[in-house]
């Protein structure tokens, strides 16, 4: 059994206050072990290519410095079972997960501040990679060793049999979307294919996370920083709902979104376009090998987004290394996170054609044409590189997400709904998520 550790901060998590032994930062009052063995939590799903990938880069680890590495892959639960170990001042000594936790671990005390001067390879980490992983006041509480971008997926053959380009304005995106649906482009003779293919369930605020990217590239946004780390809500501005009304004609008006939209997480969409039931899917990188199984990558493109009002930003997701608060060996956390940015560490995480871990690398040293020479991915890091857009690092953005995720979908669902109304209570909502976390500007 794990020796019991305190956590140097009170925190809140699930309702529980838990005390450290001082009043200092987190972790800070922890006897060190440099020998200590490391655990690692990894949020993926056990027995699967996540977490043999993950072990393979823990055991090049252990080969490389000494220090022993004990990984956890849980799915399911994730934050509830993280949030248990909390309560028992007994956190795993490291957590992979997403970059969009970084507020909420942060304000729940759970992480301890990374000193950038003791990682090494922080040096050789993307400026937009690196900046992720900040708080408002600059610190850095996660080291970002996978990054993606979306880019828009296209059945190639369906486009060229209709004699269509790939489209370069959003009116042109809307006309293919209209052909895919009304053209017949499987040539069945049936009515049965979708231009969009869109994920616009409420569950885990997927609808938000769907429609960022066009949001964005409209010119409008969730919320807006007014300076001092100060946010205001911004969904009702003319930009935004310009961006939503747009985009819920694709749905009540044009009618080139695939049934069923509104309920559907992304395992359902990603069945709906491998199905062959769909036109165009807006997505990141990591569906490649199973599309490519599925359809055959000659049957798909990937290419960049059209440019919408303003750009033609899309969503920029990734996944960081957190050093958990209270561990006895900060020495091993510190080592870990160096080498998992590492370009050798990178490498690895590359490694395979499924199973990995490193989607495109935040190693600025590699360039990803000579580790995998399949110009696809090319062209997602550069849609990275130029039109990645990532959610702020507030306390926490789940709240954010979830709130818009039930108005977007909400539109699309009922098209009596008037846009405007609808944005403006979305406003009042999240102007108040905004006051609980201490950021509002109002």
């Amino acid at each position: 059994m794990r020796k019991s550790r305190w956590i140097g901060v009170g925190l809140t998590v699930s309702a529980l206050v838990l005390s450290g032994c001082s009043a200092g930062p987190a972790g800070t009052n922890v006897a060190q072990d440099t020998k200590a063995p490391l655990e690692l939590w990894t949020r993926t799903t056990p027995g699967g290519a996540g977490e043999q990938a993950t072990k393979r880069l823990a055991e090049a680890f252990e080969k490389a410095t000494g220090f022993k590495v004990q990984v956890t892959a849980i799915f399911d639960d994730f934050e509830t079972k993280l949030a248990q170990r909390a309560a028992q001042r007994d956190l795993p000594d490291i957590v992979m997960n997403d970059v969009t936790q970084v507020g909420t671990l942060k304000s729940q005390g759970l992480v301890r501040e990374i000193e950038q001067g003791k990682i090494k390879h922080a040096a050789e980490l993307t400026e937009q990679a690196l900046k992720s992983n900040q708080t408002p006041d600059g610190k850095l509480y996660g080291l970002p060793y996978s990054a993606q971008a979306s880019a828009l997926l296209i059945r190639k053959d369906w486009r060229e049999k209709l004699g269509k380009s790939v489209p370069q304005s959003w009116p042109e995106l809307v006309d293919l979307a209209k052909a895919f649906t009304t053209g017949d482009p499987d040539g069945n003779g049936k009515n049965d294919t979708a231009g969009l293919n869109a994920t616009l369930s409420t569950k885990r605020g997927y609808a938000s996370w769907y429609f960022s990217n066009f949001l964005w590239a409209a010119g409008g946004d969730f919320i807006t920083e007014a300076g001092g780390g100060k946010y205001k809500p911004s969904m009702s501005t003319p930009e935004s709902v310009t961006a939503v009304q747009w985009f819920r004609d694709l749905g009540c008006k044009d009618n080139v979104i695939q049934p069923g939209s509104v309920t559907m997480p992304t395992p359902a969409t990603n069945e709906t376009f491998e199905a062959g039931k769909a036109g165009m899917y807006v997505v990141g990188p990591y569906l490649l090998p199973r599309f490519d199984k599925a359809l055959g990558k000659d049957k798909y493109e990937v290419v960049p987004m059209p440019k919408g009002a303003k750009n033609a930003d899309v969503l920029a997701e990734g996944l960081s290394i957190y050093m958990m608060a209270g561990s006895p060996n900060q020495a091993g956390q510190d080592a870990f996170g160096d080498f998992a940015i590492s370009a050798d560490g990178q490498k690895i995480g590359m490694e395979g054609d499924s199973a990995f871990i490193v989607q495109l690398p935040v190693n600025k040293n590699i360039d990803i044409s000579q580790v995998r020479p399949d110009p696809r991915w090319k062209t997602y890091a550069e849609i990275y590189a130029k039109s990645g857009h990532y959610a702020p690092s507030i306390p926490n953005w789940t709240p954010v997400r979830q709130d818009t995720a039930d108005t977007v979908s909400a539109l699309i669902a009922d098209c009596k709904l008037d846009t405007k109304a609808e944005l403006a209570k979305l406003d009042t909502k999240l102007t108040a998520t905004l006051q609980q976390q201490g950021i509002s500007a109002s």
